[in-house]
């Protein structure tokens, strides 16, 4: 049989008293890509952005806040969020491979994540509330 197409054996409890690390353990190392963590980050925020804001301007338009002001609440919320993801992503992305994988990123990883859901999650909140507060005191 060749050795080449033969499945790695599985690591033996004496294999891990030797020092080698269980195959878990290297491959959650070796699977660290803080470009690819933050991408995913930024498609779930936009998924949940875009629901919100969904929500937010039906609920804007069923209480009859002026006629064309949650239309422009809409417009200004999508070109709102657009730049604010290319920042945070372009951020990211510039990153080499090996910095990519360096965990003392960690930290900064948490604030732009926190930064980027606090804009997806606040944003269509506040400014529909902006809007709407614009609508009483004008109309």
């Amino acid at each position: 049989m060749d050795r080449s197409s033969a499945a790695p054996a599985p690591i033996r409890p004496a294999d891990r008293q030797a020092g080698q690390a269980p195959l878990a353990a290297q491959r959650s190392t070796a699977r660290l890509d803080w470009r690819k963590r933050m991408s995913d980050n930024i498609a779930y925020a936009l998924l949940a952005y875009t629901t919100l804001q969904i929500f937010v301007t039906v609920g804007a338009l069923k209480s009859g806040a002026g006629s064309l002001l949650p239309y422009f609440a809409l417009i200004v919320l999508v070109i709102a969020i657009i730049p604010a993801c290319r920042r945070f992503e372009a951020r990211w992305n510039r990153l080499s491979d090996e910095q990519a994988a360096n965990p003392e990123l960690a930290p900064y990883y948490r604030r732009d994540r926190l930064g980027l859901w606090a804009i997806a999650i606040g944003l269509p909140f506040a400014l529909t509330g902006l809007f709407k507060l614009l609508a009483l005191l004008f109309t």
